[in-house]
Formats: structure tokens, C-alpha cells, sequence
């Protein structure tokens, strides 16, 4: 799943996928959802207004354009009825003949009239006279479900051109997730970015894990969908979506990916889909924009390259590279075995001491009759006895990931103690090991320094020296 190369960019050829699982979400955010079989289809005309705005924008314009010419129609097909019931047809040529409408002389004349009625161009030679009441009333009729047509449809088009869909399309996603360490814990990370300068308002950020299971009686859910915290107790959920951000979420003992391994992930059968909402900063619609990770996008041992330097006076953000990432040292186990690690860690403590520190011990050890006490006490504290070792090559433990060979650095608080106490002898301090981590990988001139929390279980090459 990780690449061997050091940094992964999407122009560079990919290895060739393994046949996955059918995508829930597409990477555009399209739901691959098609509802089959409705046999109720009457409840889509209950609600007319959403239908026609979910319609496609070919349909709207011809629903659009027959509405219109079919009132258009039906009203002057009664005008020419009421013409024609009135014998104003036979009665062109005579001039004592008070018709209902003037000049209305056929059907082309009627639907016309009917045009120019619903539309209020206004009246030309054609225009109703006070001496027929049924067209009087008609024409109240059409006037008022005219501005009905109006309304309904002009709103429709409306919110069908002001919907924030398009919006979503400059809301970018990473193309891949990364597990990586993060404050000496596994995280699954993605990026989320926003092309334009107009900000969205009150974004948060949600993330599904969707997979399937079978229950303790058997059934089986081919599309359970899972939580992924991604800081919703913190308000880390909660983005101010200025630059780009890196989501994350913490493989915790809440977490689904607790146990799983580097293997354990490349072997399993998952998608996670991502889910972000905000208001449109110009309209105040709210928008959603959604993404989703198969099993071979989410790349093991890797973070994401900076793409945020700053310059004159401003920051500044290369979308260039804000698909790409770069391979980190990260154990291959699983969040629940580096725990525990961990905490074996806490509770064994080695270190290198110089040979003078060795006779410290031997000495320690001579009037261990006299002091047992004393000892036993140390040893409650979290000291464990001391022990001879050799002075340029500390008793390291194993890789906690099962990995032999390995030697991993650690920093015991008894060192301090024992250096602490021949300080306060007078004597000058052996040469300790000293356990430096290396620096990381400069990116960009904006560096950010932070302080880990846990054990280092970066590899060294040689041991200690």
C-alpha cells in the first residue's frame, strides 16, 4: 500500500490496483445509489416544487417552456370559444356588431390574445369589450393563475440556478489518506482545501467508515457505516477553511482501526467517506462536498508535503503539490501493540552509563545488606535495579512490532537520577548517551516545532555508540 519511493505525486504511474470494493461515494462526491423498483411514484408528485428542481436542467427547460405555452394554449382556445359561442366570428365585417374581443378574428388571433393577456405586453387592436361579461371573468382567470405559472416556475428555475452544487466543485479533497505517527500515536490523515477566496462559513468536517459485518445472530449489514472521530468532543470538527488543512483522526482505543495492522489494512475491505459542510460565505446556502478513501488509497508510512510557504508579507499555497506526500519511519503494528509498547516501555527503563557508573553500581550492590530497604524502596519508584552493562552499548529492548535486530531509543528518568547524584558529589557526569531524534524533513520556509508526547520508536541503524 505504501509506495517504496520516497514522495508520491499523482502524475507518477501507480502500481496496478488490486480489483476492489464497488465505491459508495465517488472521489466527486457522487452518491453510486440508484433507486430501483419504486412502485410508489405518486409521492414525487406530493412534493411538485422538489421534483422539478431535482429534475436535470434539460427537463427543467422543456417543463419550463411547456407550462407556459400550454396556458398560453388552453386559455386561447376558451377565448376563441367565447367568440365562437358568441357568433362573433360570422359578424367580422359588420360594424354595429359589438364583439367580445375586438379584431379577434380566429384561433391564431385567439392564442395571441391569450399571450398578450398573461404576459401583460399590453393590448393593441385586440382588447375585450364591456359587453361580454364571460369574457370579463375569464380574463380575471388568467390574470391570476398566470402570476401562479409565474411564480411557481420562475422559483424553480431560481433555486435551481442558486443552488451551491457547483460550489462543492472548488472544495478539493487529498487523492489519498495517510497513516502516519502523530504525537507518538497512529493517526489516519487527509487534506481538505478551498480553491476560491470566498470563505465557507461555519464549516465542519465528518468522516464514515463503511464496511461491511455480521452481527452475533448472524445477519449480515453489507454497508454499516462507522463514526471516525475526527474531533468532535474538541471541536477540531469545527474549520476555519482559510488555508489547507489536515484532517486527522487518532487510532484510539475507541477507534475501528485499533488493532489493525500494516498487513491487517492491506488485507481488509473498506471504504471511508468524508462529508464536508459549510454556508456559501455569498448566499448562505449550505453546501456540502463529499470525497471517499478505497483500501489502496490510504497509503501506510506517509504525510503530506507542505504546501504553504510564506512570503513577502502573505501566505502562500501551492496546490501543486497538495496531493503529494513523502514516506516517514512508522512502525508496521497496530495502534493497541504500540500502546502496549509503550507502556512496557514505561515500566522497564534502559540506558548506556559509563564504566565509572558500573562501579557506582558494584558499590551499590556491595551494601545491599545494609540498605535493602532503601533499594526496595527505588525499585517501588519506578527504578528498577541497576545492572551491569557495557559502557558504549545499552541493553536496548526489542522492536515492540516484532521486527529483530532493531534498537529503539529511549530516555530513562533514572539516568537523570544517577547523573543528578554524582553532580551532587562533585564529580563530573560520564559521557551519557545522548538520544537526539533527527530532524525532519524541511518542506517549505514555514516550519512549525513541536514537542512529541511518547516514546521515540524511530529505528537506529547501529545501536547506541
Amino acid at each position: 500500500m505504501a509506495q517504496e519511493n520516497a514522495a508520491f505525486s499523482p502524475g507518477q504511474e501507480e502500481p496496478p490496483r488490486r480489483r476492489g470494493r464497488q465505491r459508495y461515494v465517488e472521489k466527486d462526491g457522487r452518491c453510486n445509489v440508484q433507486q430501483g423498483n419504486v412502485r410508489e411514484t405518486y409521492r414525487y408528485l406530493t412534493d411538485l416544487f422538489t421534483t422539478l428542481v431535482d429534475l436535470q436542467w434539460r427537463l427543467s427547460l422543456l417543463f419550463f417552456v411547456l407550462a407556459y405555452a400550454l396556458t398560453w394554449l388552453f386559455f386561447g382556445a376558451i377565448w376563441w370559444l367565447i367568440a365562437y359561442g358568441r357568433g362573433d366570428l360570422e359578424h367580422l365585417e359588420d360594424t354595429a356588431w359589438t364583439p367580445c374581443v375586438n379584431n379577434l378574428n380566429g384561433f391564431v388571433a385567439a392564442f395571441l390574445f391569450s399571450i398578450e393577456t398573461e404576459t401583460t405586453i399590453g393590448y393593441g387592436h385586440r382588447v375585450i369589450t364591456d359587453q361580454c361579461p364571460e369574457g370579463i371573468v375569464l380574463l380575471l382567470l388568467q390574470a391570476i393563475l398566470g402570476s401562479m405559472v409565474n411564480a411557481f416556475m420562475v422559483g424553480c428555475m431560481f433555486v435551481k440556478i442558486s443552488q451551491p452544487n457547483k460550489r462543492a466543485a472548488t472544495l478539493v479533497f487529498s487523492s489519498h489518506a495517510v497513516v502516519s505517527l502523530r504525537d507518538g500515536r497512529l493517526c489516519l490523515m487527509f487534506r481538505v482545501g478551498d480553491l476560491r477566496s470566498s470563505h465557507i462559513v461555519e464549516a465542519s468536517i465528518r468522516a464514515k467508515l463503511i464496511r461491511s459485518r455480521q452481527t452475533l445472530e448472524g445477519e449480515f449489514i453489507p454497508l454499516h457505516q462507522t463514526d471516525l472521530s475526527v474531533g468532535f468532543d474538541t471541536g477540531d470538527d469545527r474549520l476555519f477553511l482559510v488555508s489547507p488543512l489536515v484532517i486527522s483522526h487518532e487510532i484510539d482505543a475507541a477507534s475501528p482501526f485499533w488493532e489493525a495492522s500494516r498487513r491487517a489494512l492491506e488485507r481488509d475491505d473498506f471504504e471511508i467517506v468524508v462529508i464536508l459542510e459549510g454556508m456559501v460565505e455569498a448566499t448562505g446556502m449550505t453546501c456540502q462536498a463529499r470525497s471517499s478513501y478505497l483500501v489502496d488509497e490510504v497509503l501506510w508510512g506517509h504525510r503530506f508535503t507542505s504546501v504553504l510557504t510564506l512570503e513577502d508579507g502573505f501566505y502562500e499555497v501551492d496546490y501543486a503539490s497538495f496531493h503529494e506526500t513523502f514516506e516517514v519511519p512508522t512502525p508496521s503494528c497496530s495502534a493497541r501493540e504500540l500502546a502496549e509498547a509503550a507502556a512496557r516501555l514505561d515500566a522497564h527503563l534502559y540506558w548506556s552509563i559509563p564504566s565509572r557508573l558500573d562501579e557506582k553500581v558494584e558499590e551499590e550492590g556491595a551494601g545491599e545488606g545494609a540498605g535493602g530497604e532503601a533499594g526496595a524502596d527505588k525499585e517501588q519508584n519506578g527504578c528498577l535495579p541497576p545492572q551491569r552493562v557495557s559502557p558504549r552499548c545499552a541493553q536496548l529492548p526489542p522492536d515492540p512490532c516484532g521486527r529483530p535486530g532493531a534498537r529503539h531509543r529511549y530516555m530513562g528518568n533514572c539516568i537523570s537520577e544517577v547523573v543528578e547524584e554524582e553532580e551532587e558529589e562533585g564529580k563530573a557526569p560520564g559521557n551519557v548517551l545522548k538520544l537526539e531524534s533527527p530532524r525532519p524533513p524541511r518542506t517549505s520556509s514555514l516550519e512549525t516545532s513541536m514537542e512529541g508526547r511518547g516514546p521515540d520508536f524511530r529505528e537506529m541503524e547501529g545501536g547506541a555508540g
